[in-house]
């Protein structure tokens, strides 16, 4: 357990919120956050919040009870940029769940930088084996999962 407990950022009723700082590899040649590395910073507000409600990668490569290593895919992401982000800007990611069901799960995803909307996606997200074929979400997925009201 780790002795920083705000590391994997902090959830606030149905919303994950994740602190960012932007380096000077996330950005262009003129300081610009290049659109790529909005990805990443999406990517971690994810796998924070799923690490937040019991939900480890490190364990799903493990195995389930059939013994199958799990893993999340994104299936389909859309995103829309409003503004840059630039260089040390402090920016915060907010990821919400919207449903998670069968072999799916989708989020709406922000990041903001204080008061100001930069950039939004809608992510689905596969549960797939070792195998790259989709299954289901396991009991104890779904269970830590229910630990979030799904935004409406």
């Amino acid at each position: 357990m780790s002795n920083w407990p705000d590391l994997a950022g902090r959830l606030e009723d149905s919303t994950h919120i994740l602190p960012v700082r932007v380096y000077y590899e996330d950005t262009d040649f003129t300081g610009i956050v290049y659109h790529g590395s909005y990805v990443r910073f999406f990517e971690r507000g994810r796998s924070d919040m799923l690490r937040m409600i019991g939900i480890h990668h490190a364990e799903l490569q493990e195995g389930g009870a059939d013994g199958r290593s799990l893993a999340f895919a994104v299936r389909g992401m859309t995103l829309d940029f409003a503004r840059p982000a630039t260089i040390d800007d402090v920016l915060t990611v907010r990821t919400q769940l919207l449903s998670a069901r069968g072999a799916k799960i989708e989020l709406h995803q922000e990041i903001w930088r204080e008061v100001e909307k930069l950039v939004s996606a809608n992510v689905t997200v596969a549960v797939i084996t070792s195998e790259g074929r989709p299954t289901r979400l396991t009991e104890r997925m779904r269970e830590s999962l229910g630990k979030i009201t799904p935004a409406s």
